[in-house]
C-alpha cells in the first residue's frame, strides 16, 4: 500500500517540485504492533492465599494449578505477572481486581507495566 499526501498541487506541476504550498510525501507507513502490558499482582501480608487464587481464576481465567503457582510466586517473590494484554485490557483487568479486592475488604493490589 502506498500513501501519497499532496497539498495545493496543480495538475500541471510535477510532484518533485518544491514551489510555494506544494508538499508531497510518498512511501509506505511503518506499522508496529501495539505495545503489550503486564498485569502485575503485588504481595501484601493480609490477603488470604485462597482469595488470591480465586481472583486469578475469575479475572485471568487460569486453572487452579496455574493460579496456585502464580499465587505462590506473588507470596515468595513479592510480585508476579498474571497476564499480558493490550493497554486497555490490562488497565481494565487491574482495575477490576483492585475494585473486587476493596469490595471484599482485602488490600490486594494489581498494577500494569509495559512489557520489556
Amino acid at each position: 500500500m502506498e500513501i501519497q499526501l499532496t497539498f495545493g498541487q496543480h495538475p500541471d506541476q510535477p510532484e518533485h517540485e518544491q514551489e510555494g504550498d506544494v508538499a508531497t510525501a510518498t512511501g509506505k507507513p511503518k506499522l508496529q504492533p501495539p505495545s503489550r502490558y503486564q498485569v502485575v499482582m503485588l504481595n501484601d501480608d493480609y490477603t488470604p492465599m485462597d482469595f488470591v487464587v480465586e481472583v486469578l481464576e475469575s479475572f485471568f481465567m487460569l486453572n487452579r494449578e496455574r493460579a496456585t503457582q502464580i499465587m505462590l510466586k506473588v507470596h515468595t517473590d513479592g510480585r508476579a505477572v498474571c497476564g499480558v494484554y493490550s493497554r486497555d485490557i490490562a488497565e481494565t483487568k487491574a482495575a477490576q481486581v483492585n475494585d473486587y479486592a476493596r469490595e471484599c475488604q482485602h488490600p490486594l493490589l494489581c498494577q500494569i507495566e509495559r512489557e520489556a
